[in-house]
């Protein structure tokens, strides 16, 4: 399976994806710290906000096979400058947040993760499990099973 990092503004819904990719119940959790999961990397959004620490984030972007770009529907800008993908030595993937939220504008997040250099660009809904199969799926290689998989399948553990 491929190691993915998310990288986003606080409340993009990087730690919510990190639930529901992991098969876990949804509920609130601000991150205060980088959480290194097996397969996931969910960094707090603060990191990508504040200059001082952005470079704590390339330090995870050398852990991961993958690089997620999270922008919310909901945002009213993108923290991510144009063609910023072309500075990572990993693949980056978009991730479109909170699709059907009232105040989404689909459209423009996708738009903004085009810009930023994103080829590929996934929409997900977290709480419905909207577009999270899909995301699994990009990230899963031949023959693997997912840790979380294999801890509930092992009646040892």
């Amino acid at each position: 399976m491929k190691k993915l990092v998310l990288i986003g503004r606080s409340e993009a819904g990087k730690t919510t994806l990190t639930q529901a990719l992991r098969g876990e119940k949804i509920h609130y959790h601000k991150t205060q710290y980088v959480n290194n999961f097996d397969v996931i990397v969910d960094t707090p959004g603060e990191y990508a906000q504040t200059k001082g620490l952005g470079h704590a984030l390339a330090l995870y972007t050398y852990e991961s096979d993958v690089v997620g770009l999270l922008v919310s529907a909901t945002e009213p800008y993108c923290l991510f400058p144009p063609c910023i993908t072309c500075m990572a030595n990993r693949e980056v993937i978009g991730i479109v947040t909170k699709i059907h939220n009232p105040d989404a504008n689909v459209k423009l997040a996708t738009s903004w993760l085009e810009l930023a250099g994103c080829k590929k660009i996934f929409y997900v809904d977290s709480r419905q499990q909207e577009g999270i199969p899909e995301i699994l799926e990009y990230l899963r290689e031949d023959g693997d099973v997912m840790p979380w998989e294999k801890d509930a399948s092992d009646p040892v553990n």
